[in-house]
């Protein structure tokens, strides 16, 4: 089930609201003697996360659990150490991992169980998802009653992803994208350079952003816009010029960088790069 996308959070008596983890989404098919682990875009990811087959010994009959593989670092989910362990190709080295700094599955439904349940509503999946104990590598998430506000102003505290807001009554839509279940971001909005682009197909701008740290210029990661967007032939006006930053090199078209504009982003990665960047608004710099 894909979730809706707001940029507001809001009080409802007919939402459940939860902590949005910043981990992979994926789907567990288990019984007592096998368990397969799914990616959103239907990878078979089993091999990554040997410690998750302990889930086999929770479940006493055909079972499919949807949520997020997380790892936890400095109290919170940490993106960049669960991406390291999906790209990893040594077998010995992801058996290391998982004793070393262990995944956990975070549950948040429960959609076959003996029976199909995806059309039970989200109140009565939940009531057979409570039946699972939490242990070291699966926990259910947390579920907030009516204040979606009150919670998202905790996320922004401490800097979490944000949260989603569930229906109770929503039955499981399968690839469908619906006002039953929303995401609300916990974003940040700064200013920053245009330091060059590529031109896609169809007009598309592929933007280098970067911004002055102590009179050098860096580079902090790409956004796209189209030929709609109001400054777009004044970016394309700007004449070659010589590269800029001190750490991008790419064969791009150099501009000076003296457009300025605002980007919309999750959080900055340990090498200060914007993570899903999104164009907001652009002005001309002084």
């Amino acid at each position: 089930m894909l979730l809706k996308e707001e940029t507001k959070p809001f009080n409802s008596s007919k939402y459940f609201f939860e902590l949005k983890y910043d981990g992979i989404r994926a789907l567990i098919f288990c019984n007592k003697k096998e368990l397969k682990i799914q990616s959103r875009n239907q990878q078979d990811i089993t091999h990554l996360f040997p410690e998750l087959q302990n889930i086999k010994k929770m479940v006493h009959t055909n079972t499919i659990f949807d949520g997020e593989i997380i790892i936890m670092d400095e109290g919170k989910p940490s993106f960049s150490k669960i991406q390291a362990r999906l790209h990893l190709k040594n077998t010995k080295k992801m058996s290391q991992l998982s004793k070393k700094q262990p995944v956990t599955f975070m549950a948040f439904d429960i959609l076959y169980e003996k029976k199909d349940l995806t059309q039970y509503p989200l109140l009565k999946r939940k009531e057979y998802l409570s039946a699972y104990s939490d242990n070291d590598y699966f926990i259910k998430t947390k579920v907030i009653e009516k204040e979606g506000i009150r919670l998202f102003k905790n996320v922004q505290k401490f800097a979490l992803e944000g949260i989603v807001a569930k229906n109770k009554n929503s039955t499981y839509h399968i690839n469908e994208r619906t006002d039953d279940f929303i995401k609300i971001k916990n974003t940040q909005r700064d200013e920053f350079l245009i330091g060059g682009y590529i031109e896609k197909k169809n007009g598309i701008l592929s933007l280098a952003l970067g911004e002055y740290i102590d009179t050098k210029f860096y580079y902090v990661g790409q956004v796209s816009i189209g030929p709609k967007v109001q400054k777009y032939q004044q970016i394309k006006a700007q004449k070659p010029s010589r590269n800029f930053f001190v750490d991008f090199s790419k064969p791009i078209h150099f501009v000076k960088p003296v457009i300025s504009c605002h980007i919309i982003y999750l959080e900055r990665t340990k090498n200060n790069h914007l993570r899903h960047p999104v164009w907001q608004e652009i002005k001309e710099g002084d």
